[in-house]
């Protein structure tokens, strides 16, 4: 169950909090229904195999018990040239693996690996606005802020484009 409590949204029990940007975002503005009538909650969580990533899948398996909701496993890459065939195989076995994890739970789970030329986190946010997203969940690696500075920030782009609540794990 979801409860909105002004600026804050609660998951389920209450165990689960995070601040959203908006509480009409939170109340569904894509109402995904299901055959049932019901509101069909869909979670994109960006999978790069490293262990924040892997923490990420363990939330969304727990965020879509406890709403019902569907998951999207999605992974990005710039470019898929022949050079690149080795990290393909790699990505494409990790997301087996995730979807594993949710096959395993009676969850319902699809992956997809992205190779369209735009950053991973152009990509996620474009996946979640063209697939009417209503939660993202990812990893965050802890880094200085210098290196915030120098290298860009995934998360960061993430967290301020996406079109739905995003929830960072690290």
């Amino acid at each position: 169950m979801l409860w909105i409590l002004g600026e804050m949204v609660v998951v389920d029990s209450g165990k689960s909090c995070y601040p959203c940007r908006s509480t009409v975002q939170v109340a569904y503005q894509s109402q995904n229904l299901n055959l049932n009538g019901e509101i069909d909650m869909r979670i994109l969580v960006g999978y790069d195999g490293t262990n924040s990533a892997k923490e990420a899948l363990d939330l969304a398996k727990t965020h879509a018990k406890a709403l019902g909701a569907s998951v999207a496993v999605v992974t990005s890459m710039e470019r898929g040239t022949e050079g690149q065939r080795e990290e393909i195989t790699e990505a494409e076995k990790g997301l087996e693996w995730a979807k594993s994890l949710f096959d395993e739970n009676e969850i319902v789970c699809d992956t997809h690996l992205l190779i369209r030329g735009l950053s991973p986190g152009e990509d996620i946010v474009e996946f979640a606005k063209e697939n009417q997203v209503d939660e993202i969940i990812i990893g965050v690696k802890r880094r200085s802020k210098v290196g915030k500075l120098l290298m860009g920030s995934t998360a960061q782009y993430i967290i301020l484009q996406a079109p739905c609540p995003v929830v960072s794990v690290k």
